[in-house]
């Protein structure tokens, strides 16, 4: 297996080699290319000015956001630059939290995450572990294609998974779905729905997760194929710090965190009450 992503994972002070992997085999789909129907040929896409017609070459399009209908700004390459996130080879963990507390709709894509190297497997098993004993799951976010993406990561098997997230404002409200009614059945309605439920419960392994549009389509594609109708057509790496170092040097700057968040109100409630006497004074 061929890892897609290279870098490492970070929660506190501690830091660990990791590599991602595709859960997902794309090989197990089928896609189309689109041919000229005379001739076989390739269809290529062309860039064209939706009001004039004209082709355009790459160097002749800009990005623009449309804020009003018709209305656009435009956003240069240099503007993008000014918002530059920091590394894309660091998963950041913000917390652990239990995995029930992330909706279903939040989860997009599934990766596996496995250590890279010996000396970051000892560690990758402990993150592994302690998940898995204490029924949480990490939450943090990591930079790809420009983009802060948020993932969470969770023990799976001998491993961990990763999965790409959603923002929660990317997701609607059920509650905008027409028709929803609060359904009151009677005893005896919810007593014959149960018992049909109860019938037909089963293990999620024993129920079928076969594509047949998949195996029919193949099957077509293959008999033509049998039959001869064939058209041939850099960033700078964070210290990696000693696991048992680095979870102790954490613990103890926990414990700061309070003590420094306790401070900074006190410093700020002084400054509020000098701001005040002043006032006064004038």
């Amino acid at each position: 297996m061929r890892a897609i992503w290279k870098g490492h994972i970070q929660f506190s002070l501690v830091t660990i080699p990791v590599r991602i992997y595709n859960a997902i085999d794309t090989g197990q789909s089928i896609s189309f290319n689109l041919l000229s129907k005379d001739g076989h040929n390739p269809v290529s896409y062309e860039k064209k000015d939706k009001v004039t017609g004209q082709p355009l070459r790459n160097e002749d399009i800009v990005k623009g956001y449309q804020y009003e209908p018709g209305q656009y700004v435009i956003i240069e390459q240099e503007d993008l630059d000014k918002v530059r996130l920091k590394s894309t080879r660091v998963i950041e963990l913000d917390g652990f939290v239990k995995a029930e507390e992330v909706h279903p709709t939040l989860f997009e894509s599934p990766y596996f995450l496995g250590p890279d190297g010996e000396v970051a497997a000892k560690t990758y098993g402990l993150l592994a572990a302690v998940m898995k004993d204490s029924g949480k799951v990490g939450v943090g976010k990591v930079v790809l294609r420009d983009r802060e993406t948020p993932v969470l990561i969770t023990p799976h098997e001998k491993g961990i998974l990763l999965y790409r997230l959603r923002y929660p404002h990317e997701v609607r409200s059920i509650n905008e779905v027409p028709q929803l009614l609060e359904v009151k059945a009677d005893k005896e309605q919810m007593k014959l729905a149960k018992t049909l439920v109860d019938s037909m419960s089963t293990k999620f392994a024993k129920i079928e997760m076969k594509d047949h549009y998949y195996d029919a389509l193949k099957a077509i594609i293959d008999s033509k194929i049998e039959g001869k109708e064939i058209v041939v057509v850099e960033h700078e790496e964070p210290k990696v710090v000693d696991i048992m170092t680095a979870l102790k040097a954490s613990i103890e700057q926990a414990k700061k965190k309070p003590m420094e968040k306790a401070k900074g109100a006190a410093k700020e409630a002084k400054k509020a009450k000098e701001v005040k006497l002043k006032r006064k004074a004038s």
